[in-house]
């Protein structure tokens, strides 16, 4: 139907929309390098040499060395009976203060190369170290394995580092130990690479003496031993305050420094032990730079969890949903067969009511589908809404007998099913769209649950005609799994939110109740339906009443379909809001049936976007043999519960093959219409119809797969033939 007023739609927000998603996905991003890549505990990476030359001056020099850009190099050592002790990988929240307090009891200082992420973690740890005496140098932002990495990746990484530790402690690092590092001997070609960028970069390569190696746990008589000297040297010695259980190291440590104190050695930072200029103050702009890049890895692993609990919530619906929609479906099924078994009766004279605006391509093949039903008392009321092309037209020159055409100017859909209303002479009225073509026993099957004084409306079956592209699939799949599985349960749980413009039927008395089709929303049939539950009256599916309509065959038609339904559902919630409160038939709508559109018609997709987001994520950090196999096993899920609805509405399996491919473009289509609903309902704005271009498709299918109906007795007498006694 087409209606005057059009007003344009927002399109700041898809700027914005992208622009959050894009925040969202660089914070998730940065918590999963700092959370992903090279945080999996000490270990050894594989051996990487580029074959490249290490100057003897590096291999044969002590720990401590200044690497040039050229390559030149120097070392010094420490004096003799002096003891660096140096700690990696932390700050840790544990084993870090344990150290510190053993250090003070002990009254020595010591060094710690300190990973950047680690120090965003736990700030307050790494001013402990500091306010303790003791030191702090770079170990890379994420425990990087520097040989072999990418230069800009390592400048990238010796600068957060950097700023990270002068946002937490006014200090900016002037030594750095590469992760996986060892003595100099040890350094390979690829590693040297690595140590003339980080010499470029202004800071001293520290390397050790003595490599405790405590992080394998060796035991803490072994710690001890590794962790000494030869008899009056001076050393640096390799420990570790974080990546697992320190408490070996921290056993150690108490019987290492008073054993060698009595022996004359002082234990000191590196900086101290080789009478280096103390540590340099940090920049206005490094300490600002290191708060925001702080607030930045705080808030991507905060944003990390949320989503992660956010994934689990939308997991666990879906699973309650499911299984709601199955208990729902078998429940259903076996009423639907007790009410098949009865016979079928005659309720009198019907009214079928098609409102029709530009319907040229199919109000011929509606109308003829409608008089080839064998149902014997019906009338066809044709209400041309102001339309442009020739579809009163049409109806008029087929001449069919118990059709009338009502003529109107433009003036909405409501408008038109109303006028209908008031020329219909039967006590239930049948209302369907211009577009769909009935089934040849659809009126006689939509109208028996009718026999139950308490029903008010009854919802048929939809079915997609146009099924034969990716996109006819799609929407074929999706009538038979989402809308079709979802009026089962709202039939068992009587809280019908919507009987479907296309086929649905209604009592004049539940009518007249409502006062007709109301005009104040875009989604007239669910308005309508709501306002008649909410009279007292009961709503149910029928699904052997079946229609077939033409969905859109593109994507813009798609879009402008989909968004007028989202758009005006939304507008039914909110003016029949008050059921939320109400008792009886209301308030089963309302907690049950707004509720439900409420999470999974609204709050879910609008969540969408964040999950895809997510999944990028998913992909680029976390294993991919865990995100292949919970890909596959919702791909599952979803296959099995679309082979349950095709069974359960006489359909082949063959579109199946399809479902997967949804999650690339339909399923995005979908949710980005509920974001600009969304929209375009906390805006206050109004939209128009928009009338999708029509093909034929429904009455073309219902020809090439119905026979000629024979018309029986009764279409030719007036009288009900025997299968139709009255009730």
């Amino acid at each position: 139907m087409g209606q005057r007023v059009r007003q344009p739609t927002p399109r700041a927000h898809w700027v914005l929309l992208a622009l959050l998603m894009l925040v969202l996905l660089a914070e998730l991003s940065l918590n999963g390098y700092v959370s992903h890549v090279g945080a999996e505990g000490r270990g050894e990476p594989a051996a990487i040499d580029s074959g490249g030359q290490v100057p003897a001056a590096v291999r044969d020099g002590a720990a401590v060395q200044r690497i040039g850009a050229d390559g030149s190099a120097s070392s010094r050592a420490l004096p003799a009976k002096t003891i660096a002790l140096t700690f990696d990988d932390g700050p840790d929240p544990v084993w870090t203060p344990r150290i510190l307090a053993v250090l003070a009891r002990h009254r020595a200082r010591a060094t710690f190369f300190q990973v950047g992420s680690q120090v965003n973690k736990h700030p307050e740890v790494s001013r402990q170290v500091v306010a303790a005496g003791s030191e702090i140098g770079s170990h890379t932002f994420s425990h990087l394995t520097t040989a072999g990495a990418p230069g800009w990746l390592l400048s990238a990484e010796l600068t957060l580092t950097g700023n990270a530790v002068a946002a937490a402690t006014g200090q900016r690092p002037v030594l750095m130990r590469p992760p996986y590092s060892s003595s100099p001997d040890a350094v390979t070609g690829a590693d040297f690479a690595a140590l003339r960028q980080i010499g470029a970069a202004g800071y001293l390569v520290t390397l050790t003496d003595r490599d405790t190696e405590d992080w394998r746990r060796p035991g803490v008589d072994a710690i001890v031993r590794a962790a000494q000297p030869a008899r009056g040297a001076g050393a640096v010695v390799m420990l570790h305050d974080s990546g697992g259980d320190r408490s070996q190291t921290v056993a150690a440590l108490d019987r290492l420094i008073p054993a060698m104190q009595k022996q004359g050695y002082r234990f000191v930072t590196v900086s101290e032990g080789l009478g280096l200029q103390a540590v340099a103050p940090a920049s206005a702009g490094e300490r600002w730079r290191g708060h925001a890049l702080r607030l930045a890895q705080v808030s991507g692993g905060w944003l990390a969890r949320a989503m992660t609990i956010l994934m689990l919530i939308a997991v666990i619906l879906a699973a309650v949903r499911l299984l709601g929609q199955l208990w729902c479906a078998r429940t259903h099924l076996r009423r639907v067969r007790a009410l098949e078994a009865e016979p079928l009766v005659s309720l009198g004279l019907v009214s079928v009511i098609v409102p029709a605006y530009n319907e040229a391509a199919n109000i011929a093949g509606t109308v003829r589908s409608l008089l080839a039903n064998d149902y014997p008392r019906l009338e066809v009321i044709v209400v041309d809404d102001g339309s442009s092309d020739d579809t009163a037209g049409i109806v008029e020159r087929l001449a069919l007998p118990r059709v009338r055409v009502v003529r109107q100017p433009n003036a909405g859909k409501p408008a038109a099913l109303n006028t209908g209303i008031r020329y219909a002479r039967g006590d239930i009225f049948i209302l369907v769209d211009g577009d769909t073509v009935f089934e040849p026993d659809a009126v006689g099957r939509l109208i028996q649950p009718l026999k139950d004084r308490g029903v008010g409306a009854v919802s048929g079956n939809t079915k997609v005609a146009n099924r034969g592209g990716l996109l006819g699939r799609w929407q074929h799949l999706e009538y038979v799994i989402g809308f079709n599985l979802d009026r089962r349960m709202f039939d068992v749980g009587r809280c019908m939110p919507t009987v479907p413009g296309a086929i649905g039927a209604f009592r004049r008395a539940a009518v007249r109740d409502v006062g007709g089709v109301s005009q104040d929303t875009l989604a007239e049939d669910t308005d309508f339906t709501m306002a008649v539950i909410r009279a007292g009256w009961r709503v149910v599916y029928q699904p052997g009443a079946v229609a077939w309509t033409e969905a859109p065959a593109s994507l813009r038609q798609l879009w402008r379909q989909r968004y007028r339904w989202c758009y005006g559902t939304m507008q039914a919630m909110w003016k029949h809001r008050q059921a939320l409160v109400q008792r009886g038939p209301a308030g089963r709508l309302g907690r049950r049936g707004l509720g439900y559109l409420l999470v999974f018609q609204v709050l879910l997709p609008l969540s969408a976007p964040m999950v895809d987001v997510y999944g990028l994520y998913g992909l680029f950090f976390l294993p991919l043999g865990e995100v292949a196999a919970v890909w596959a096993g919702f791909t599952a899920v979803q296959v099995a519960t679309a082979a349950y609805a095709l069974k359960l509405d006489g359909e082949r399996y063959g579109p199946l093959w399809s479902l997967p491919l949804q999650q690339v473009v339909y399923r995005q289509l979908m949710y980005l219409v509920v974001v600009q609903s969304t929209v375009m309902a906390l805006l206050g704005g109004r939209l128009g119809w928009h009338r999708m271009v029509r093909t034929g498709a429904a009455t073309a299918h219902i020809a090439a797969t119905t026979p000629e109906p024979v018309p029986y007795p009764a279409q030719r007498t007036g009288a009900p033939p025997a299968r139709w006694p009255i009730n």
